[in-house]
């Protein structure tokens, strides 16, 4: 009889964390919807940085939309921080904190292991067209937005052909004009902002 119900308690348990499991993973595979006040800001467009992003060189510009209490940015932290190591003398990278509460540069550069600028602007990400996080957005040169959306399929960043952000920074590395991505790439996936204003 006690194996039985050591039996019966130990299914139930792994059908809970199964379950648990199964939701997250539906939870992240729903896009994130589209603001009503949401406006469209299309590839090609120029973007206006503030100051704190000014970067004065002629190098593309890389902004990771980031907030530390959303768990899918912290999924993929690692993939930007990757990108950053292997590309940071080909690219100006950024951090751009979306949070609802009041983080300083100096706490996410420490808790995460960031080396690249934070800056706390909520008009940077109406200006990409960003509203959820994390999003990556890449722009060239002359700053216009290149590539707007997200890091990978995978949740955990781990699919290397459908790793997008990457994807599209070399497109951009080697001044391709248009980027071949399916669906996934395009479409917001993760937290809402918590300022989505136009």
């Amino acid at each position: 009889m006690r194996k039985w119900i050591a039996t019966v308690w130990l299914t139930l348990l792994l059908a809970i964390i199964f379950s648990f499991f199964w939701y997250n993973q539906f939870v992240y595979s729903l896009p994130t919807p589209v603001p009503v006040n949401y406006h469209t800001v299309r590839t090609g467009e120029k973007i206006r940085l503030n100051s704190n992003l000014n970067f004065n060189n002629r190098k593309p510009v890389f902004l990771h939309f980031f907030n530390p209490d959303c768990p899918c940015s912290r999924f993929n932290i690692g993939q930007f921080k990757s990108l950053v190591k292997k590309y940071h003398r080909q690219v100006n990278f950024a951090v751009v904190l979306q949070s609802a509460k009041p983080y300083t540069a100096a706490e996410v550069q420490d808790r995460f292991g960031i080396t690249v600028p934070v800056v706390s602007d909520s008009t940077v990400a109406a200006s990409c067209g960003v509203y959820s996080t994390p999003q990556a957005v890449l722009l060239n040169p002359q700053g216009e937005l290149y590539y707007r959306g997200n890091y990978n399929k995978s949740r955990y960043c781990t699919d290397a052909k459908t790793s997008y952000a990457h994807i599209a920074l070399m497109g951009i590395l080697h001044q391709q004009t248009t980027l071949q991505l399916d669906q996934y790439a395009l479409k917001a996936y993760g937290c809402t902002l918590p300022n989505c204003v136009n």
